[in-house]
């Protein structure tokens, strides 16, 4: 039962995240100065244990295979590294002017790139998954060595950044669970082998899930006077990311498709629009640097970024394998949904 529970609420995260989103916007407009004081003292193990269960089904081992994918990880670092965080930049100036929580949200998004998903979405569009699974390990390093640095340049100077504050949280939320994840990984494959280990990999998934949906309430909680001051313009987040996303889309594919075979190109869309969500949500909430409404583009983000997944492996299941029009496959996913 509490691994079916914990499946179902992997499975529906992105309706999670707005339950768990709109509960922490109401709760957080009743709740006293003592229960937001409790709320706050279980951030980090919310985020402990968010992020542990995760690293345990990302093998970081798959950084020894770089050089047989040297292009499509290469090409990956490009686009996240260069290409996603300038259009960030152009899009919090455009949209997010006099608004730097917003900006520092959107920051996040694009400066920790890949997820788990990454990987699924790639095997289920007939993509080259052991690229996927080295770009996810090579992408995921690269962020956590690069985030204080980015940041330093593009937050503005009147937010209070502090780059030991963000290694503090790196090494609490990213880097100890990581190392945590890694040896617990080891130890697991050496005792039940690979096959017994597989049918763990929903538990944990689950557990890293049920992180998500706890640690977004609390923040919506912590944030709900400041988010709610101002609805519409908190709810016009969405259309800057819903741009990012699909700018993302279109430059990991024509890259893919111009300079890769076919199944490289996928896993290079993959490992370029998708974002790691868990991890940017877990370092805006920490206490510490990010400013009050950081965490509402990361958790917007949830309702986008699965959608993105599942239309581009539409199309390239249904357009290009299949040959069917684009109307075909949008019926498709629309037949999928309901179901």
């Amino acid at each position: 039962m509490i691994r079916r529970a914990l499946t179902a609420i992997k499975d529906h995260l992105i309706y999670v995240v707005v339950a768990s989103l709109a509960a922490g916007l109401l709760f957080g407009q009743v709740a006293d100065g003592g229960t937001k004081a409790a709320l706050r003292a279980a951030v980090v193990p919310i985020l402990f244990l968010m992020i542990y269960p995760m690293m345990i089904n990302i093998d970081l081992r798959e950084v020894v295979h770089v050089r047989r994918h040297a292009g499509p990880v290469g090409l990956s670092l490009v686009v996240n590294f260069a290409i996603a965080p300038l259009l960030a930049v152009a899009l919090a100036r455009t949209f997010f002017a006099g608004q730097p929580g917003y900006a520092v949200g959107l920051y996040f998004v694009a400066l920790i790139p890949t997820s788990g998903m990454t990987a699924a979405w790639t095997g289920l569009a007939d993509g080259d998954l052991e690229a996927a699974l080295v770009a996810m390990a090579v992408n995921l390093l690269a962020a956590v060595a690069v985030l204080p640095v980015y940041l330093s340049v593009l937050v503005p100077g009147n937010v209070g950044f502090d780059a030991g504050t963000l290694y503090r949280q790196l090494a609490i939320v990213v880097v100890g669970p990581m190392a945590a994840g890694v040896v617990t990984r080891s130890a697991l494959l050496n005792r039940l082998g690979p096959e017994r280990f597989k049918h763990l990999k929903p538990i944990f998934g689950g557990l890293s899930s049920v992180g998500v949906m706890l640690i977004v309430f609390v923040a919506m909680t912590m944030r709900s006077s400041s988010i709610l001051a101002d609805p519409l313009s908190s709810a016009g987040v969405v259309v800057p990311l819903a741009v990012f996303y699909a700018a993302l889309l279109v430059v990991g594919g024509g890259l893919g498709r111009w300079l890769l075979p076919a199944p490289q190109g996928v896993a290079l869309v993959y490992a370029t629009s998708m974002r790691n969500l868990s991890i940017a949500v877990a370092i805006a909430a920490a206490p510490g640097f990010p400013p009050a409404t950081a965490v509402l583009p990361i958790a917007l983000a949830y309702l986008l970024q699965p959608p993105l997944g599942a239309v581009y492996m539409h199309y390239r299941r249904d357009v290009v394998g299949e040959g069917r029009t684009v109307g075909q496959a949008v019926a498709s996913i629309f037949r999928e949904s309901a179901q």
